[in-house]
């Protein structure tokens, strides 16, 4: 017999955590996994733009790492087994294809606007989803007896600088210029 993908478990707004808490659903923890789930469908749809192989790469790694996070940021327990499923290493990664990608770049004069090709504003889009994540981890790590591991907020850092760069690198690659801002 097939699985219901529905189980009504969270009909009255409450739902399951890692153990057998159940919170409500708008909970800071929920909140900052649910953004985190967000950004990794934005980065899907990224993905979904065709990019060439090393930049799909990347993504797909980007994707990975955020299937991570989230299942750290739903474990509440210092102790438990995914709570410190992010590492250093994670950042340090993000880190050697900005410099990778950034090498291909020409250093910014201005500040530029989100957009050029498609590709691009929709890295700029998961850039500003990936901000939220990182303010919700933020405020999350603020609230009383729901600890978070200080690298989450790290690479929520590092992966909104990844993903300018990547939209510049996009609309490099796409022969598209940066959209500059010239304020009036």
């Amino acid at each position: 017999m097939e699985t219901k993908i529905y189980t009504r478990t969270g009909d009255e707004g409450m739902t399951g955590m890692l153990g057998p808490r159940r919170v409500f659903k708008d909970n800071a923890r929920i909140d900052a996994y649910g953004t985190v789930d967000e950004l990794n469908a934005a980065v899907g749809v990224i993905r979904a733009e065709g990019l060439d192989t090393q930049l799909d790469d990347y993504l797909k790694i980007v994707q990975d790492d955020l299937f991570v996070l989230g299942s750290a940021l739903a474990d509440p327990d210092p102790k438990g087994p995914f709570f410190h499923a992010i590492h250093a290493e994670h950042v340090a990664h993000l880190e050697r294809a900005i410099d990778t990608m950034q090498a291909e770049l020409k250093p910014l004069t201005t500040f530029i606007l989100p957009g050029g090709s498609k590709a691009a504003s929709a890295a700029h889009l998961a850039r500003t989803i990936c901000r939220r994540a990182e303010r919700d981890v933020v405020s999350l790590s603020h609230v009383e007896h729901e600890p978070v591991d200080p690298v989450a907020i790290v690479f929520l850092n590092r992966l909104s600088d990844f993903l300018f760069v990547l939209s510049r690198l996009i609309n490099h690659r796409a022969g598209v210029a940066d959209v500059p801002w010239h304020p009036k």
